[in-house]
């Protein structure tokens, strides 16, 4: 189950809006199969090990991180696919979160004789895929925000200068965790500040990646002309709250209305609502203060990444969230103990939250 694991890493960058998924098939004490989902739309984890195992398949056992499906969808179901295949026992390290399935695969497998098993390294195959599994359950996807700072917990220089803060290695990591989203979501501040493109660039340009979305939220449609991240490959979204489209030399934007605050902000809780609707698994923030403070106040991230540099920027430099004044300590926002690894010269705070309230 442990290389069932490995091999499903391989699907990391491409698999969207599908889990990430390996099978191995052993017989006799011999891996005679492997496999993993490569994309979207092409074969499942079991059918591409099933044909690496040819006819010695019959009365093997096949070891996969998820559930084999049992429905229809882009492809026919990888149950089908085993109890065709004569397989003789099957464990899967958890059950599939998707109500088309949720016990229905193993179901199946055992109506026609075949042994089942689930639950095998079940918390790696259930970290493999926290959007997809959050997705399924509730129609929320995964919610990362990704902050740098200095030592002093400041973002930025007053004058918003804030290239760069962290080293090379700790902005490679930052590519790594955008290759793995389904979108990358940022505040109209943000654009008018640093125009970013938001786009991935890896090291290792053989990596398959599927280009994630690129989302601007823009309640009062004060876009400029042109943003950066209109122009690379793959879906680029304007949320706003003016129910009017932009200018035709926007070229490259789909323009969606949703719902204000009372403040005449979007509402992020229909923000979280419509970004689950795409399909879209995790999502990750890069954005300044004002979006973050109100991400914190809505309770709304599941997993905040903080790099912190070595480096002091001082009282006038801009902090981390913009939040109204706290005057008593029982007022704070209190975090989990983070998982703490050094990046290059730069230290990696993940604080991951258990349950989150907002929506």
């Amino acid at each position: 189950m442990a290389r069932a694991l490995e091999l499903a890493r391989r699907g990391l960058y491409t698999t969207d809006p599908n889990p990430r998924v390996g099978c191995v098939i052993v017989k006799n004490g011999k891996v005679i199969g492997e496999g993993w989902h490569e994309r979207a739309g092409g074969p499942h984890a079991e059918v591409n090990a099933l044909r690496a195992a040819g006819p010695e398949a019959r009365d093997a056992t096949v070891y996969v991180s998820l559930e084999p499906c049992s429905h229809h969808g882009r492809t026919p179901p990888c149950s089908g696919a085993l109890i065709e295949a004569g397989v003789r026992r099957v464990v899967a390290a958890m059950e599939d979160p998707n109500p088309r399935v949720a016990g229905n695969g193993l179901r199946q497998l055992q109506a026609i004789g075949i042994e089942t098993r689930r639950g095998l390294l079940r918390d790696a195959a259930a970290a493999l895929n926290p959007g997809f599994q959050q997705r399924m359950q509730s129609g929320r996807p995964w919610i990362r925000s990704k902050l740098a700072m200095s030592l002093d917990g400041r973002t930025a220089m007053a004058s918003g200068e804030s290239r760069w803060i962290t080293g090379a290695e700790a902005r490679r990591d930052v590519h790594r965790w955008r290759a793995r989203s389904s979108a990358i979501v940022t505040g109209i501040g943000t654009i008018l500040a640093d125009d970013p493109e938001l786009t991935v660039r890896l090291e290792d340009a053989e990596t398959p990646v599927a280009a994630p979305a690129r989302v601007i939220l823009d309640s009062q449609l004060r876009c400029p002309d042109h943003p950066r991240l209109a122009q690379a490959p793959g879906r680029a979204i304007l949320l706003t709250t003016r129910a009017q489209s932009l200018p035709s030399h926007q070229p490259g934007l789909e323009v969606v209305t949703l719902p204000a605050d009372a403040a005449g902000r979007l509402e992020l809780c229909a923000v979280v609502e419509w970004l689950g609707l795409q399909e879209f698994n995790e999502i990750l923030f890069e954005a300044g203060p004002t979006l973050n403070g109100a991400l914190l106040r809505a309770d709304l991230v599941d997993e905040w990444i903080v790099f912190m540099a070595p480096v002091i920027l001082g009282d006038s430099a801009r902090g981390l969230f913009h939040l109204p004044e706290l005057t008593r300590m029982a007022e704070r926002h209190a975090l989990p103990p983070p998982e703490i690894r050094t990046v290059g010269r730069d230290v990696r705070f993940i604080f991951r939250r258990s349950q989150v309230r907002g929506c």
